[in-house]
């Protein structure tokens, strides 16, 4: 099977290392720039998160369009959600109607509060088409630790494919037919871990943070009602797996930014934002415009906006849940 990447990040490149485990897989990953595309040919390594791991030499690699989806059966989008746009208007040339294309980028467009399979739509009109999410952190998938993700298609083909893409990988791919469900799980667990990093700034105990977490998964699932997803998309790789992941590890960026915030260290959680992708950091932008557009009340949603962007008490989000309904 012909398999395009768009995105050479961790991310992107720890899915190429697993599915270069499928021997029928040819991959071909397209980079945004010439310098980091020679880079990684020049030394076959990996970036710094995944420092020690080396990118198998069946995977090629290319900064053209036309030459990244020349015969390509799959397509993954795995940019930062914020660069869909820009990488589907780059594609639209190329596409041809039989292609099948899964996404895995995570968030909601800062300005039109899309969700990212409503972004690619804009540009690219496919019922060929799926999103991916769970708890996965990139050094775990190409360290090919056993994963598990849940994958919404807009149609039976495209599941296919991708399970056939993934076939004999340490990834396993469950069905959840709920695309909205699936994306707004994957974007919003983000926003709830940086409160979770918040509380470990604080100096609160695991106790605390599951009690966050529960409380999230209820608000979470209203929401997915609210906007018109399943309510059991909570319980998928999705939805609790990947909240759970995210909101505990100190592998995760968006925690390891709400640590700062917690500690009242503003200026190094500047320093942080400006040095790496806090995916977290701009979902919450989106989803408080989102919840007031819809009219749609998440109070939590509120108080980590008024802590992030406002540079409120953190010790607000204690006494918020203690003193929740």
């Amino acid at each position: 099977m012909n398999i395009t990447i768009i995105g050479t990040g961790v991310y992107g490149i720890a899915m190429a290392i697993a599915l270069s485990q499928n021997k029928k897989n040819k991959i071909i990953m397209w980079s945004e720039s010439e310098e980091s595309k020679n880079a990684i040919i020049s030394s076959r390594a990996c970036y710094e998160p995944l420092k020690g791991l080396s990118i198998p030499k069946s995977v090629t690699f290319t900064c053209d369009y036309e030459e990244a989806l020349k015969g390509s059966n799959l397509v993954l989008i795995l940019t930062a959600a914020k660069y869909v746009g820009s990488v589907c208007k780059g594609m639209m040339p190329y596409i041809d109607k039989k292609m099948h294309f899964i996404i895995g980028s995570k968030g909601i467009e800062q300005e039109s509060c899309r969700f990212v399979h409503e972004v690619f739509l804009n540009f690219i009109n496919t019922k060929n088409l799926g999103v991916i999410s769970g708890p996965s952190f990139a050094i775990d998938i190409a360290n090919l630790e056993p994963i598990g993700l849940s994958i919404g298609a807009r149609n039976k083909d495209t599941l296919a494919i991708a399970k056939k893409a993934y076939k004999g990988t340490n990834i396993k791919l469950r069905e959840c037919n709920d695309l909205l469900g699936i994306e707004l799980c994957g974007s919003i667990k983000n926003v709830i871990a940086v409160a979770a990093g918040i509380l470990e700034g604080l100096g609160y105990s695991e106790s605390t943070r599951s009690f966050l977490i529960t409380e999230s998964l209820h608000d979470i699932k209203e929401l997915i009602k609210g906007l018109n997803g399943k309510e059991k998309t909570i319980l998928s790789f999705a939805g609790v797996g990947d909240l759970l992941l995210t909101a505990t590890s100190t592998k995760s960026r968006n925690y390891s930014y709400g640590v700062y915030l917690g500690k009242k260290d503003f200026d190094g959680a500047k320093k942080y934002l400006e040095s790496t992708t806090v995916e977290g950091y701009y979902t919450l932008k989106s989803i408080y415009t989102l919840l007031r557009r819809k009219k749609i009340k998440m109070p939590v949603i509120d108080l980590i906006y008024n802590i992030v962007m406002k540079d409120d008490d953190p010790n607000k989000l204690v006494k918020f849940l203690m003193e929740k309904q």
